[in-house]
């Protein structure tokens, strides 16, 4: 049957790629939608920063008038300026179980790459680091989280039956929250902020939490520009992500590490799991929504990570244990199970020996592919 994309060009297009893979993962239990009024910001020309350094485009795939699959085209021109490379990047694809779909999907996005004259094809990717990324090649029958994406078994297989080939891997571990803090590992921390001059800043609210969010993506900037994928956020892109999620973080959950003239040189943020919130509400705050976030935040017993960055001249001197200890402490006080490490690059080794202290097992691994056009 024959498959046709069409670009996404009016507000009853977008509602239509958004809701697809609502349709495909209705009964995976798996799967964990996104927050719609997020995405639809995301997606949003008008409202997402990142417009002003990227162009991108969507498509919808039909056949026989159904909607069958969805995908991103980006180029990031702040990237490919910062790179020296010509780069596309394809995200946000769901398609169902049809190889021609797939098929008619990434030739679309790679017909549009190559008018704008680039050289390579890389995904899934989104807009910058913030954005899910990476596809899932191992752990299908593990839920996932606010910050990654799920996808079918068959999806990397039909992208690997096209000539994409790997071009990095992301592991996660399941980190399980210990019973109790050895006091080894208190006076680890404590001789690691004594030799270095290092201390916890308390927080106590939310609005100091937003106090501090400006230096901790500055630091965040200066951290992970040598990872993978890197994309400068402008000023305006910090504000849009700081507005969208820092209302969610809580004190409890993020640790600050400061010098001894109280400047910010090493950061942790945690977050309770939204999984459940996010299934139980099917990605809508209202009308009854909310409450399930609510219940989230306010009782749970999974937390997330997502960012922990240490300035580069404290890097290898233990800092990552003066965090994990005070959170940690956190956890206990809270009653933690466990905690979702979210992607980590598997070459990244300083970052995965930070987990040694604890019980842990890695039960997820997504890929980013890469094609030449």
């Amino acid at each position: 049957m024959t498959v046709i994309t069409r670009p996404v060009q009016n507000r009853r297009d977008l509602k239509k790629f958004i809701a697809f893979p609502f349709e495909i993962y209705r009964k995976n239990p798996f799967w964990v939608p996104p927050l719609r009024k997020g995405l639809r910001e995301t997606l949003d020309q008008a409202r997402n920063p990142a417009y002003e350094t990227c162009d991108a485009e969507l498509w919808l795939a039909y056949q026989n008038g159904k909607v069958v699959g969805r995908v991103a085209g980006i180029i990031n021109h702040r990237l490919n300026s910062y790179t020296g490379k010509r780069q596309a990047r394809f995200g946000w694809i769901d398609f169902v179980e049809d190889f021609e779909v797939c098929q008619e999907l990434l030739a679309t996005v790679a017909d549009w790459a190559r008018r704008q004259r680039c050289e390579s094809l890389h995904g899934p990717l989104g807009f910058n680091d913030l954005d899910p990324s990476g596809m899932l090649v191992e752990g299908f029958g593990q839920p996932g989280t606010m910050a990654t994406i799920y996808n079918y078994a068959y999806y990397p297989e039909y992208l690997e039956r096209l000539g994409f080939q790997k071009e990095v891997d992301w592991v996660e571990y399941q980190i399980i929250a210990p019973k109790e803090i050895p006091p080894q590992i208190d006076q680890f921390a404590e001789r690691i902020a004594r030799q270095n001059g290092l201390q916890m800043i308390n927080l106590k609210s939310r609005s100091e939490i937003l106090k501090y969010a400006r230096g901790v993506f500055d630091l965040f900037q200066e951290t992970y520009k040598v990872l993978y994928g890197f994309v400068p956020l402008s000023s305006s892109q910090v504000d849009d992500v700081v507005a969208k999620y820092f209302a969610y973080i809580q004190p409890d959950y993020v640790a600050l590490v400061a010098d001894e003239e109280g400047n910010l040189v090493a950061f942790g943020i945690t977050m309770p799991s939204l999984t459940g919130a996010l299934q139980r509400s099917k990605g809508r705050l209202l009308p009854f929504g909310w409450w399930h976030f609510y219940r989230a935040l306010r009782w749970c017993r999974v937390v997330d990570f997502y960012l922990i960055g240490v300035k580069p001249e404290l890097q290898g001197k233990g800092v990552p244990a003066l965090i994990l200890n005070h959170l940690g402490h956190k956890f206990l006080e809270k009653g933690i199970l466990y905690a979702e490490s979210n992607p980590e690059l598997e070459d990244n080794r300083r970052v995965q020996t930070q987990w040694k202290f604890f019980e842990r097992h890695q039960h997820k691994r997504r890929r980013c592919y890469f094609k030449y056009l």
